[in-house]
């Protein structure tokens, strides 16, 4: 494995810890299984990539990405909260809605600069050599880029996990936390849980927007299938993380669910660039089929080896 396909990777990793941390609120704090994931992804990429194409500043065109993940999020508590639909169905019903809206909002941009004569959906939107938030800081002939990009979006990654630990620790933050652990609970302590609920899923989905906006700058361009195993990738970094770092404090639960996401893609990488895999035939069509072999391996393993441990124990006694 080069040093390039290396810092490559961890890049994508760095995007996908923001993704893993939106999915930590959401799974692990609120309780609430939700696939919106994989439409809010592509959502805050599509939105993201629009704007940069239709000449929006790059910055802006991030935050737009990432409200638009938060509006989608939110969109899946009110049906949950408000109309009482199953949290499973809620996300689904999103998920399928955003697919349709996405088509849409990527073949808007070509219909803008007037390269197209009618409206219509697109499954892409290229951003080749277009400015984006990474481009002052890469030179010329793209020599540094492997080294600019995954520091940027480490930057994003440090930032957000401060933030969330400044606000898990607040009143609302720690409203949050007691509505995932007991909702009965918690609303007979007086705590809005509806409210708590949409909010906590609207960060969830910001921030695996901003993932997707990040991403589409990276890959040069937004594609629909970019959030297709988005949910799986977040849950196999928890898992992971959980698994190598078991701690209970919220601050470093969080970093081994930014850790775990690092470790799954380089992993992912290493399986695609493993010369005996390529030998017995495959490749990079094989992704998400590798995805979920590591996923299972991530389910079994740690309760495997508790397992083993405590036979060992129990033999020395």
């Amino acid at each position: 494995m080069s040093f390039e396909f290396l810092l490559s990777s961890s890049g994508i990793g760095l995007i996908y810890a923001l993704v893993s941390l939106g999915v930590f609120i959401s799974f692990r704090l609120l309780d609430f299984p939700d696939l919106t994931a994989d439409a809010s992804f592509p959502l805050g990429g599509a939105i993201c990539g629009l704007c940069i194409y239709v000449g929006i500043d790059p910055w802006i065109a991030t935050l737009l990405g990432m409200i638009a993940g938060c509006i989608a999020g939110a969109m899946t508590g009110i049906l949950y909260v408000k109309l009482n639909i199953l949290q499973l169905l809620s996300s689904i019903i999103v998920m399928i809605g955003l697919y349709s809206i996405n088509l849409r909002i990527l073949g808007i941009g070509p219909y803008i600069m007037d390269e197209t004569p009618r409206l219509a959906g697109s499954p892409n939107l290229s951003l080749l050599n277009a400015k984006t938030i990474f481009s002052p800081f890469v030179a010329e002939d793209y020599s540094n880029q492997y080294i600019v990009l995954p520091l940027i979006i480490l930057g994003f990654v440090i930032l957000f996990w401060l933030l969330l630990n400044l606000f898990l620790n607040t009143k609302m933050g720690l409203a949050l936390r007691a509505t995932g652990t007991n909702q009965r609970m918690a609303k007979s302590q007086g705590i809005p849980t509806g409210g708590i609920t949409i909010l906590g899923m609207a960060i969830s989905n910001g921030l695996i927007a901003l993932g997707g906006s990040l991403f589409v700058q990276m890959q040069g361009g937004a594609d629909l299938t970019i959030g297709v195993g988005t949910i799986v990738t977040g849950l196999a970094s928890i898992i992971i993380g959980e698994s190598i770092f078991p701690t209970k404090r919220i601050w470093a639960v969080m970093l081994a669910v930014i850790f775990g996401a690092i470790l799954y893609r380089l992993f992912i990488a290493f399986a695609l660039d493993n010369e005996f895999l390529q030998a017995i035939g495959f490749g990079t069509e094989d992704l998400n089929l590798i995805t979920a072999i590591l996923v299972v391996l991530a389910l079994v393993l740690p309760n495997h080896l508790k397992k083993r441990a405590k036979k060992r124990g129990s033999k020395h006694d």
